[in-house]
């Protein structure tokens, strides 16, 4: 009965519900980091990261190995980090995207995004075109295809200066099947099988090879972009109504699609070009925060930016384990998750 209080669409506990998932946040980081291959003791990973912290640092007692402490901050703890703001990203995403479209099945590559990335990022993994960027480059080269397919994609949906969301939706399918088929060419025309393996594995998402400096620029961006969308939360509730009542509401719909699909386009560019192709990430968190807290975009951004950090990392640590000491992408344990979860919906939808 205490759950269902807490829990209510209507009015739900929502000081309780971030309390708890802040909480669930903190303690999936602390275990995933030591979970793998190597396992560390949750206390270890404690004291190992609380010993970077000035005037903290002092006062712990540093009985850890040399290896345990590369494997902790080095090599996982960068990883998990970055699979919370990737999650975010896709997560927060989705949400926003499910309103600009009106679209409850609507996910953060139904724009082409991801196919595009793909693209310009098998180019330079297996034609080294991007070598000049230096040690960023498949990230700058993926953003770059991401970035570019969203201009075309835009140009196409303008009509009489305003988006057409039927356009929108539209053109981004037709772009999204160009790319695929520009980045099918660039496979074939492989000069070596592992670079093939490279690109597939990157293409189906993966934060193996995450860094402390890959997460600099997602954080920036997802914390901007949800800051924006946090205060704008009352302009996405009224999308969701329709253009014309939007409209009377007093948003400026024109000038808010361009804005939201920018933000939609920077954030999973940003995050495409750090992760790969995370699918389904978008699609069930967004419906499952609205199971939780209602349709109110005030709490559906918050609670979704943190399901979908703790799906993210708990997935990840999932693709280290199955196969271990192989990794499976990220990407197929989302699909076969998200798949399952997509049918479901439709038949709910459906019965509507």
């Amino acid at each position: 009965m205490y759950i269902r209080t807490i829990f209510n669409q209507d009015d739900p506990n929502m000081k309780v519900i971030i309390t708890l998932l802040l909480m669930i946040s903190f303690l999936t980081i602390l275990f995933a980091i030591g979970i793998g291959p190597v396992s560390v003791h949750a206390l270890t990973v404690t004291k190992i990261v609380l010993s970077k912290i000035p005037l903290v640092s002092d006062y712990i007692d540093k009985d850890w190995n040399r290896l345990d402490e590369n494997i902790v901050w080095t090599l996982r703890m960068p990883r998990v980090l970055l699979g919370m703001i990737v999650g975010a990203s896709l997560a927060v995403t989705g949400v926003t995207m499910q309103a600009l479209v009106r679209n409850a099945l609507a996910d953060p590559f139904i724009l082409g995004v991801s196919s595009g990335a793909a693209a310009t990022a098998t180019l330079g993994m297996l034609f080294g075109v991007f070598a000049f960027l230096g040690k960023y480059s498949l990230s700058i080269s993926a953003f770059l295809g991401a970035g570019a397919t969203i201009i075309i994609v835009y140009a196409i949906s303008r009509v009489n200066g305003r988006i057409n969301i039927t356009q929108l939706l539209l053109s981004g399918v037709v772009i999204a099947m160009i790319m695929d088929a520009i980045t099918n060419i660039i496979t074939l025309s492989a000069p070596n099988a592992l670079g093939l393996h490279n690109a597939a594995f990157w293409m189906s998402g993966s934060l193996a090879g995450a860094k402390w400096g890959y997460l600099t620029i997602p954080l920036i961006v997802i914390v901007i972009c949800m800051g924006i969308l946090m205060i704008l939360y009352r302009a996405l509730n009224g999308l969701l109504l329709g253009d014309v009542t939007a409209a009377t509401l007093g948003f400026n719909v024109s000038r808010l699609q361009k804005l939201f699909v920018i933000i939609t386009a920077l954030l999973a560019g940003v995050t495409i070009s750090v992760s790969g192709s995370i699918g389904f990430v978008g699609l069930m968190i967004p419906h499952l925060s609205r199971l939780l807290v209602g349709s109110d975009h005030k709490r559906v951004l918050i609670v979704s930016a943190l399901l979908g950090g703790i799906l993210v990392v708990w997935t990840d640590v999932a693709a280290r384990m199955v196969a271990a000491p192989q990794e499976l992408p990220i990407g197929l344990l989302t699909s076969l998750i998200g798949g399952p979860f997509f049918i479901w919906l439709l038949k709910r939808r459906s019965r509507e």
